[in-house]
């Protein structure tokens, strides 16, 4: 590769450093995917042998190459993004008159569908933290409104107490973009914060915050913090540790799908301002049902 060259690569990965923050994992597999294309249109192209002279067609041939060659969608999608942030780069640096991937399309991503859990290991994580303690009780109540509200981690951490309206049974939730919406908070829950802001919360020292989940210094708990605690239950209750709050959110949705919720309802207790974000519910609901009937069928 010729110096000019690698020091075109060197100064883009710098400034998408600078500019997005990237990991250096994902920086060195830029660098690689561009180096690669590089060695590829030397070998196999002989009028564009480096990656500024290539056109549509040279990169539309990489591009398959690599299908071709077995590469995932995914390291197909980095790969064309790796390229498409260079050649812009190029571009705004008055190195090249025009982008030659701006007509190349990503490889259709499959749908992953988001980890959640089974009604029967909500319980025992429900049940993990130690009640007889301030801190048990306060994580045990935050559990149960993740699980009973569908929160996000942040609109969780951030509740405060003029929020709740323990008399209709809802939660005010301040979302993203400060979209508000109103939450039914169900019996259970509504319980559990009863019981937490009458025996754990002052304990806390949480009477100089709004906050209504107080850390134990009795300052805004961050979702660090949280993070950490709902690992630590998992392990107690015996389920992989490899969870997170958001977790809990999902099985809130996957849960309310699975037992015929309104697929409308769901999306506004959610917030989600697409609908098309909320089906992914309805894939894990006919994923278990495909499941169930493989598993106990006799011609499954």
């Amino acid at each position: 590769m010729e110096h000019s060259l690698a020091k075109h690569i060197a100064e883009y990965l710098d400034e998408i450093w600078l500019q997005k923050g990237l990991s250096e994992n994902t920086l060195a597999a830029y660098q690689r995917d561009l180096v690669a294309t590089e060695v590829w249109l030397a070998k196999r192209l002989s009028h564009s042998p480096t990656l500024l002279a290539a056109n549509h067609a040279d990169l539309l041939a990489a591009m398959t190459s690599r299908v071709n060659q077995g590469a995932g969608k995914r390291s197909v999608a980095r790969w064309l993004s790796a390229l498409r942030g260079f050649y812009r780069y190029c571009v705004a640096h008055e190195r090249l008159d025009e982008d030659p991937t701006r007509f190349l399309e990503f490889p259709k991503q499959g749908r992953q569908l988001p980890k959640s859990l089974s009604a029967e290991q909500v319980e025992r994580l429900l049940a993990a933290p130690a009640i007889d303690t301030a801190v048990g009780l306060r994580d045990r109540a935050m559990l149960e409104v993740l699980y009973a509200c569908g929160l996000r981690i942040t609109e969780l951490v951030q509740l405060e107490l003029t929020q709740i309206n323990f008399r209709q049974g809802v939660v005010r939730v301040v979302g993203k973009g400060n979209k508000e919406r109103l939450v039914p908070m169900g019996a259970v829950a509504l319980h559990w914060i009863e019981r937490y802001l009458r025996d754990g919360r002052e304990a806390l020292h949480g009477v100089a915050t709004k906050a209504v989940f107080p850390s134990r210094r009795g300052r805004p708990m961050t979702r660090q913090t949280f993070w950490y605690a709902i690992k630590k239950y998992a392990l107690l209750a015996g389920i992989d540790p490899d969870i997170s709050p958001h977790t809990l959110r999902h099985a809130f949705a996957t849960h309310l799908v699975d037992n015929g919720a309104d697929l409308r309802a769901v999306q506004m207790m959610l917030g989600h301002q697409d609908l098309s974000t909320t089906q992914i519910y309805t894939h894990i609901a006919q994923q278990r049902l495909h499941d169930l009937v493989a598993e106990h069928h006799p011609r499954g």
